[in-house]
């Protein structure tokens, strides 16, 4: 049995300033550092990047990705295709922008589960475990807390967070550490935690934090006058980062030109362009969410399309996807050519997946129902293989016919591109080790 545990840990701001001011005590917060690093003797990963955009409520399939343009007019895409760079593939018609990047995705259209309630699937995809009863009681750890707690809680030379949500899905909580340490939960971005990147400190301890905030600025403005910066090694580097605070440049994009920021546009492009400031300094994970209430506003069910009596407001499907397709087809294909603009395709990986699939055949409000048997999945980037179509679904958009993939097939694929070991295990709250990636899992082959 192997326990596979990383050596240097995160030391917290708080911790950093109990031992005292760099220097007082004999022993510098960089020597610290530099010690713990030689006797871990530990080997950090690859530098990759993982972007997960969670489309809540469950994204139609057939109007994403696998159209079946040739069914019968109750099945097959009811906003159309578009012909993709790829001979002979098609996506949904509102997703030109992506159409012209297919050759930098993978898209898989035998990504199936068996859950159909939210609370479950959404469980079930963003842990790689069930959650038959459709509890909201999260029972394994999410994705962006593993690669935390392997990497570390901070990239070991940016003093970056691993794990950071943009945008937690709505309504219930599935990103969290469990077992493997509250210190690996996610950087709560849209929970206010930005609020306190500069430094974190009792109070008792600093009556004027302003003031404090004030002379470190002053400080990091003298150091860098000076080019005192220059002369120090990486650990000296990474300690003084983490005492000025400098993470919170990252989430600055006045620092990104105005033309930039104009290709990327505000809501979902922001994000996906905060998203990309965060892996290329060193961000190891990164979540956000794309549906749901309110956002976008006018589509107040987002994905989640039934129609009829439970959605009495609600437009009709089509009208709903107009809202809300062509925004993520812009801000997905501006971040993808980007990405590749800036040589970072091979670093960062870009998901696109939500809980489930819904109904191949329209139901009779002129909606679609869930369907864990077929779901929206796609993939760009992480040094995969790209440009191909993963995977066949029958005539009608029912279920795999070829290559099915599962979301431990997912979860396996994600450890393989994280430098995440197969084998690794920790123990649960009991000291009961578990294997965080579930028996029987493999990485999508295709994609190798």
């Amino acid at each position: 049995m192997q326990h596979v545990r990383p050596g240097a840990r995160h030391i917290s701001r708080r911790s950093a300033m109990q031992i005292g001011s760099l220097g007082a005590a004999g022993i510098g917060l960089s020597d610290l550092l530099r010690a713990r690093s030689q006797a871990s003797g530990r080997v950090f990963p690859p530098e990759t990047s993982v972007v997960w955009v969670w489309l809540q409520g469950g994204a139609p399939h057939l109007e994403t990705f696998d159209p079946k343009m040739e069914a019968p007019a109750d099945y097959r895409s009811m906003i159309g295709a578009v012909s993709t760079r790829l001979p002979g593939v098609e996506f949904g018609g509102l997703f030109p922008g992506l159409a012209g990047c297919a050759d930098r995705m993978a898209v898989v259209r035998s990504f199936h589960h068996t859950n159909p309630d939210h609370l479950g699937a959404s469980h079930y995809v963003l842990t790689a475990n069930d959650n038959p009863a459709g509890s909201k009681q999260q029972t394994k750890p999410a994705f962006g807390a593993i690669a935390s707690r392997v990497r570390g809680t901070n990239h070991p030379r940016t003093r970056i967070p691993t794990f950071v949500r943009l945008k937690p899905t709505v309504s219930f909580d599935f990103d969290q550490p469990l077992w493997l340490g509250r210190a690996n939960a996610p950087f709560d971005v849209a929970g206010g935690t930005r609020r306190n990147l500069n430094l974190s400190v009792d109070p008792k301890h600093l009556a004027n934090r302003r003031g404090l905030l004030h002379q470190l600025d002053r400080l990091r403005r003298d150091l860098d006058q000076t080019d005192a910066m220059a002369g120090m090694d990486a650990f000296e580097q990474q300690a003084t980062d983490l005492i000025l605070g400098k993470t919170r440049d990252v989430f600055d994009l006045t620092q990104e030109t105005p033309s930039l920021r104009a290709r990327y546009g505000g809501g979902l492009g922001e994000q996906l362009l905060t998203a990309r400031r965060l892996c290329e300094a060193g961000c190891g994970f990164v979540t956000l969410t794309y549906g749901w209430a309110p956002q976008p506003a006018k589509t107040p069910f987002a994905w989640d399309m039934h129609l009829g009596p439970s959605q009495p407001a609600a437009p009709p499907m089509g009208q709903q996807l107009q809202a809300i397709c062509p925004p993520l087809d812009h801000a997905l294909a501006v971040f993808l050519e980007d990405v590749a603009e800036r040589g970072l395709d091979k670093n960062i990986l870009l998901v696109l997946t939500g809980d489930f699939g819904r109904t191949p055949k329209i139901n009779a409000f002129g909606g679609r129902d869930h369907w864990p048997g077929l779901s929206t999945l796609a993939l760009a980037g992480g040094g995969l293989q790209m440009g191909q179509v993963v995977g066949t679904s029958s005539a009608r958009g029912e279920f795999p016919t070829s290559s099915p993939v599962q979301p431990k097939d997912l979860m396996a694929t994600l450890f393989h591109v994280l430098g995440v070991p197969a084998t690794l295990q920790f123990p649960d709250y009991s000291g009961r080790p578990h294997y965080l990636l579930p028996a029987g899992a493999s990485a999508i082959s295709e994609l190798l």
